[in-house]
């Protein structure tokens, strides 16, 4: 993987519904990054961790081409890292 750890802009999310079918969960769609919109076509993992009492999502997610790990904590998205498609 290849270490980023630059803020992005999410331009597009998109939910889901929980197995309990009471709670929808949130992914991205897309993201801006160093000028470029990137479109995901498969959201893949959702880690939810906890650091003290900070909550923080990763999200796995893929342009078909090269998977994107990001992060989300306190209303800020970051670009953690990206691994191409060896």
């Amino acid at each position: 993987m290849t270490y980023v750890n630059k803020e992005i802009e999410i331009t597009s999310v998109y939910f889901t519904q929980k197995q309990d079918k009471r709670h929808l969960q949130g992914y991205p769609r897309r993201m801006v990054w160093g000028g470029r919109e990137y479109t995901f076509v498969e959201s893949g993992l959702r880690y939810l961790v906890r650091k003290g009492s900070e909550l923080i999502q990763l999200f796995d997610v893929t342009d078909g081409d090269t998977t994107y790990r990001l992060r989300l904590a306190n209303d800020q998205w970051t670009l953690v890292g990206l691994r191409t498609a060896a």
